[in-house]
């Protein structure tokens, strides 16, 4: 496995690579905006094919890099679901499955230092973001943090993994790259405590001062998708309500981009076919499923995902592949369902 470690010394923030294989697909985790050519760099170096970015929560201390990712390489942006970031590709909620070419990550909520943040564990490590500090942990008094909340998602969900199970944070301030869930349970001295009201009375008098970059980095982190309309012209994006209008009068195919588990729990639109997002290049090869449609039906093909991220980039993609009169529907499926429009479940 190809695992990168790499160090914003700004921010002291910690941003992770991950892939199985060189030439293979590859994530990242809370990069890091002035970092991304850097990160653009050793991918190309590691001939690696980003298809997903991930952020644990809604940073305060620096500007994220999951927009600037998802211009550049196109790849999926993906926060847990209760991310108030106006526009991410997918959203994850407990103990949903995030997989890149055979690497598997499990969701965790894990809130307290924000409202929104969520680790991730692999089979033998867990990326925590500011959950769990190594010697420490996130600071609970700004973004909805919540020390009660906070000691549950620590004692009862990320102490509970194997003692072996290494720890990488989002941040380290002492030079720290990496501990274990067993050396922090035992050494960490903010857990060692009886309760949560022990726990609380010690997150409750840190008295810290607010980040420098907060004021600029939790507004511009909270606009990760502020820049799609560069991808889309007004002609090519249909609001539900005239989505449902074409579908009803119009022959039209239906796409849905999105993955297994997110039809799995979220349902899709009837009639519409399955193509998820990350294999759309082998989809638009000559012998492809979404060029043949293309040549063959006489209709329009309309694009949709979660929340309309990857219908626009998809759509993007397909114009300059030479398609036309492709459209997308604006908002994804939670605009459909927010509409009224049927979701199909079985």
């Amino acid at each position: 496995m190809i695992f990168q470690q790499m160090f914003d010394p700004v921010s002291s923030t910690y941003t992770y690579v991950l892939a199985r294989r060189h030439g293979g697909e590859a994530l990242i985790i809370d990069p890091v905006f002035d970092l991304v050519d850097l990160y653009v760099s050793l991918l190309e170096r590691l001939d690696l094919r980003l298809v997903k970015a991930i952020d644990t929560h809604v940073h305060a201390d620096h500007v994220t890099g999951l927009g600037r990712l998802r211009d550049i390489t196109k790849c999926v942006t993906v926060m847990g679901e209760m991310s108030g970031a106006d526009v991410v590709s997918m959203r994850v909620c407990e103990d949903e499955k995030i997989d890149v070419d055979g690497i598997e990550l499990r969701t965790l909520y894990t809130p307290g230092h924000t409202d929104d943040s969520y680790s991730f564990a692999g089979a033998d490590r867990v990326f925590t973001g500011d959950a769990l500090l190594i010697g420490g942990t996130g600071r609970t008094d700004f973004q909805n943090g919540d020390p009660r909340a906070g000691y549950d998602s620590l004692f009862n969900k990320l102490l509970k993994l194997p003692a072996g199970t290494l720890v990488f944070p989002a941040h380290d301030y002492n030079g720290n790259t990496a501990s274990t869930i067993g050396y922090e349970a035992t050494h960490n001295p903010r857990l060692q405590v009886n309760s949560a009201d022990e726990y609380a009375d010690i997150m409750n008098n840190l008295n810290l001062p607010d980040p420098k970059l907060m004021d600029i980095a939790v507004p511009a982190n909270l606009a990760v998708g502020a820049s799609l309309s560069q991808y889309v012209n007004a002609d090519e994006e249909l609001d539900a309500e005239q989505c449902r209008n074409v579908c009803d009068h119009e022959d039209v195919i239906l796409v849905d981009l999105r993955e297994d588990s997110e039809r799995a729990r979220d349902g899709w639109i009837p009639d519409s076919l399955h193509m998820p997002y990350n294999s759309l290049a082998s989809q638009l090869t000559p012998s492809g499923a979404l060029t043949r449609i293309a040549k063959d039906h006489q209709g329009h093909i309309v694009l949709y995902c979660a929340h309309g991220e990857r219908s626009v980039l998809a759509l993007d993609t397909m114009r300059n592949a030479g398609f036309s009169g492709v459209k997308h529907l604006k908002g994804g499926l939670k605009a459909w369902v927010s509409s009224g429009g049927e979701v199909n479940r079985t």
